[in-house]
């Protein structure tokens, strides 16, 4: 069995408080036409460089229907700066247009199969998993970026078409898990990167 979630499989649901205070599952998206989950956090360089990338490709596809919804799943006891009180903070000062949720107990990143920060996962109207991986090529340094594969893949979907490439790796740094080493990564993982 794969770690990361497959594609085609169904999203799993989850219910995680928000940097708002208020607690969501996956029905408080029922109405989205396509569901983009992202594992992100707080200091990683990656999720920092490219994050108004990713809030560019938000902003676009939003008139079709496309909600954005990240997920830190990172431990505190790695890495204080992924606290939830980090959270607050970092989403009053740079107000992305997604929810950001916290997976304290790290039970969505595991049972998603999360590799990295950032990692997406595009989910169609029906929840099924349509594109899996990185947002862009380069996300720590996006001057050099070349393509966007989160970007095709949404205007690919929302236009109808086939996804021509639904799986690239996820570019990051690994989710850091409670307990472990910061380079730690799960057994079954370590043959995807």
């Amino acid at each position: 069995m794969p770690f990361t979630l497959s594609l085609g499989s169904p999203a799993i649901d989850f219910k995680l408080k928000s940097t708002s205070g208020k607690s969501y599952t996956l029905h408080d998206f029922k109405d989205a036409k396509a569901l983009v989950l992202f594992f992100t956090c707080n200091h990683c360089p990656y999720v920092t460089g490219s994050d108004e990338i990713t809030r560019q490709t938000a902003n676009r596809f939003k008139k079709d229907g496309v909600v954005f919804v990240g997920i830190n799943s990172n431990s505190k006891a790695t890495y204080p700066e992924d606290s939830f009180e980090h959270m607050v903070v970092r989403m009053q000062t740079f107000a992305f247009p997604w929810v950001y949720l916290h997976d304290e107990k790290q039970t969505v990143a595991l049972k998603y199969g999360a590799l990295k920060t950032p990692h997406f996962y595009v989910f169609d109207a029906e929840r099924k998993l349509i594109y899996c991986g990185r947002g862009v090529d380069s996300p720590r340094n996006t001057n050099k970026m070349t393509v966007n594969d989160l970007e095709i893949a949404l205007e690919e979907y929302t236009q109808g078409k086939k996804i021509s490439k639904p799986l690239t790796n996820p570019i990051g740094c690994n989710i850091k898990w409670e307990g472990k080493d910061p380079h730690w990564m799960p057994a079954e993982a370590c043959d995807l990167v």
